[in-house]
């Protein structure tokens, strides 16, 4: 039997020429990484331990983005310690206030990770780099510990879902709406520790920043992880910006699948997840008209350029409802003075957003947008659990980028077919 591309990855990185599906293996790693939450107790296993060096400080990427600019002193210490780590060690990828994006918007940006990497990262959306064409998953503070000391990592081999794409997206329907539907139809825990696999003929038609939305969201599905193949639009992204040798990894075509789920983009609506999960699906046609409070344009999920034309377009010449905050958060620096070169951010403060510099902040009710019982969010971040964004009666609700904007406008959920562009 043959392998997909996520075993194919595997075996390349365990020194094996097989696996298969609930093998335990040890493979090497191409890039370790943490944040400003989860380094500092990385860290302190890493001490405790007793290691003393890491295994290669040009594969350790640490990015201080949850909690930062610093909202307290607990978020300060927490980034004086990985700050003195990175230090410590001369860690070549440390990102900090000014020069720092969203983990995973930043790695891919920076040419941190691409094809055919095996990437672990101390945040559970690490498979957004399985945009790239990389085995990339989420993993605790122990395992990055273990990771930067020695440079492999323990995996059990994971079986597979193929998702086969037909078709095209219809204007105003993006990656977030095609990740929406899929874990709608399969549930939060319908890929538990599974490789989403996206193949098919309408894979050509997504970009990047579609396919860095939808390998984003796997986990919230319960996948190990998500994966693209690499194509023409991947080659293109990583030209001047990966510099190690690209490895492409094909599935064979005997390749066993737990499951087959088609979709296809041409009938696809914009989609939103109401409270309190990510399957909790409806079209937005279903929903017009539910009042909010807040809208959040950002977040690893939804923070790229394209995300931040989508939105500009709806808001361009309106303005925000009276009544209703919105937020809109560039993913990097660099997706930040794009944004400026292109008028967008005046688009947005004429608009009447407030604009921040780059933070997870209201994804996780960190800060920046955290929200009180009783209000209301559409937010184009990853999760709307109790409490996600704040207090634990208040209300999450995700959706792409042009349906957030949309619905800013109107002062309730709207879809972006009603509004003049």
């Amino acid at each position: 039997m043959g392998m997909t591309m996520t075993q194919k990855i595997l075996a390349a990185h365990a020194g094996l020429s097989a696996v298969k599906a609930g093998d335990l293996i040890e493979a090497k790693l191409d890039i370790v990484l943490g944040n400003d939450v989860t380094t500092p107790v990385a860290v302190d296993v890493f001490d405790k331990a007793g290691f003393t060096r890491v295994f290669d400080k040009d594969k350790i990427a640490i990015v201080l983005d949850h909690y930062t600019p610093c909202k307290d002193i607990k978020s300060a210490e927490l980034c004086k310690t990985a700050r003195e780590f990175a230090k410590r060690f001369d860690i070549t990828h440390f990102y900090d206030v000014g020069a720092v994006g969203i983990e995973h918007a930043l790695l891919p940006e920076k040419g941190i990770v691409g094809p055919g990497d095996c990437i672990i990262g101390a945040d559970s959306h690490t498979c957004t780099y399985g945009a790239l064409g990389a085995f990339s998953t989420g993993v605790g503070s122990t395992d990055m510990a273990a990771g930067m000391a020695t440079g492999e990592n323990w995996f059990k081999v994971p079986s597979a879902i193929k998702v086969v794409l037909k078709g095209k997206l219809q204007p105003f329907v993006s990656g977030k709406d095609v990740i929406l539907h899929l874990i709608g139809m399969i549930g939060v825990d319908g890929a538990l520790y599974k490789s989403l696999e996206f193949v098919g003929e309408g894979v050509s038609a997504l970009t990047m920043d579609d396919r860095f939305s939808i390998a984003n969201m796997a986990i919230e599905a319960g996948a190990k992880n998500g994966i693209f193949p690499v194509d023409e639009q991947t080659m293109a992204y990583v030209k001047d910006r990966f510099t190690r040798p690209v490895r492409v990894f094909e599935a064979d075509a005997d390749a066993e699948y737990e499951r087959e789920v088609i979709i296809d983009l041409d009938t696809l609506k914009p989609t939103v997840a109401l409270p309190h999960l990510p399957s909790n699906t409806k079209t937005v046609d279903e929903v017009k008209g539910m009042p909010i409070d807040q809208v959040v344009i950002g977040s690893c999920t939804n923070g790229r350029i394209g995300d931040l034309r989508a939105a500009a377009a709806i808001l361009k010449g309106k303005k925000v409802a009276k009544g209703v905050r919105c937020i809109v958060i560039p993913a990097t620096e660099e997706v930040y003075l794009q944004s400026i070169k292109e008028g967008l951010t005046q688009i947005f403060i004429e608009a009447g957003c407030a604009v921040s510099t780059p933070t997870c902040g209201p994804c996780l009710g960190g800060h920046m947008g955290c929200m009180a019982a009783g209000e209301r969010a559409v937010a184009t971040t990853n999760r709307n659990f109790v409490g996600r964004m704040g207090h634990v009666k208040s209300e999450v609700i995700l959706a792409s980028p042009a349906v957030a904007a949309a619905s800013a406008v109107a002062g309730a959920i709207a879809s972006p077919y009603d509004m003049e562009v």
